[in-house]
């Protein structure tokens, strides 16, 4: 087994749900190695990533931990055996890894369902609005890195996946950059939310008892919903949640969060009074 020197997000999932699958099983690292012809270190290389896994052993490991639960099974299979080189691997060693892993997690997500609070979502901001957010960076990116990034951003922007934003109103009026970058991505707010498989809500200022400012996320459905995945923003880049009982609560939260904002075309009709106010 040749080792990864930096596995993907996604890499690092499967052997996190295998590793699940043992301990769920009862087993240790061990006793699972053997059912492998394996060893320890060979056993912590899988469920850490650091190696690939057939299908075979896969299917192996699952009888073995007494799994049924075929979709997921089929949906791990399709983990490991998947040899996907995306177009964000031209990035790789360019840009940090968290940048690469949102890539390969909107390519593989079955939807995304976001809540944004003080920004544009990256997948719908201008080129003139990402640079700006780039921008204020600190510390500061040279020019060269600032390109990537922001090329990066929008080649993001080629997913076709069914999408829902609920976007507060603070981040359409906060500008980023000048007035004009502020009416042109109101603009490409109001086009997007005529396109097909994408649902623009907005939370209005004037809201009653909105206590969830904090809740700003990406929720992305998996194949199954045991590998759905939520992003949130920390200084270090992104992170991952993936156990079982935080995704169950961000569920809860996006439905909370949508439940109070207006509707699709209510929210069209309010991001073009705020465009004409500029």
């Amino acid at each position: 087994m040749v080792q990864r020197r930096e596995p993907t997000a996604r890499h690092m999932r499967l052997g996190i749900e295998l590793r699940r699958l043992r301990e769920a099983a009862g087993l240790t690292a061990v006793e699972a190695a053997a059912l492998l012809g394996a060893n320890r270190v060979q056993m912590s290389h899988i469920e850490s990533g650091l190696v690939g896994v057939s299908e075979e052993r896969v299917r192996r490991l699952a009888s073995h931990y007494a799994c049924t639960d075929k979709e997921f099974i089929d949906a791990l299979v399709a983990m490991a055996t998947d040899r996907t080189r995306g177009w964000w691997e031209e990035y790789r060693g360019l840009l940090p890894t968290s940048f690469l892993d949102l890539a390969e997690l909107d390519h593989h997500a079955a939807f995304l369902q976001e809540v944004a609070i003080l920004y544009v979502p990256g997948l719908l901001q201008t080129e003139d609005y990402a640079r700006a957010v780039f921008s204020a960076r600190v510390p500061e990116l040279t020019d060269n890195e600032l390109e990537l990034r922001v090329s990066h951003r929008m080649r993001r922007q080629q997913a076709t996946i069914p999408y829902e934003l609920v976007i507060h109103e603070s981040a359409l009026r906060i500008r980023v950059s000048d007035r004009a970058a502020s009416r042109a991505q109101l603009a490409k707010l109001l086009e997007l939310s005529e396109a097909d498989g994408i649902s623009i809500r907005v939370i209005p200022f004037d809201l009653d008892g909105f206590a969830r400012a904090a809740s700003a996320m990406t929720y992305a459905g998996g194949q199954v919903p045991k590998l759905d995945t939520v992003v949130r923003d920390v200084p270090q880049g992104s992170a991952f949640i993936d156990s079982e009982a935080q995704l169950g609560a961000f569920r809860t939260r996006f439905r909370k969060v949508e439940t109070v904002s207006l509707a699709p075309g209510r929210s069209r009709d309010f991001i073009d009074r705020l465009a004409k106010e500029l």
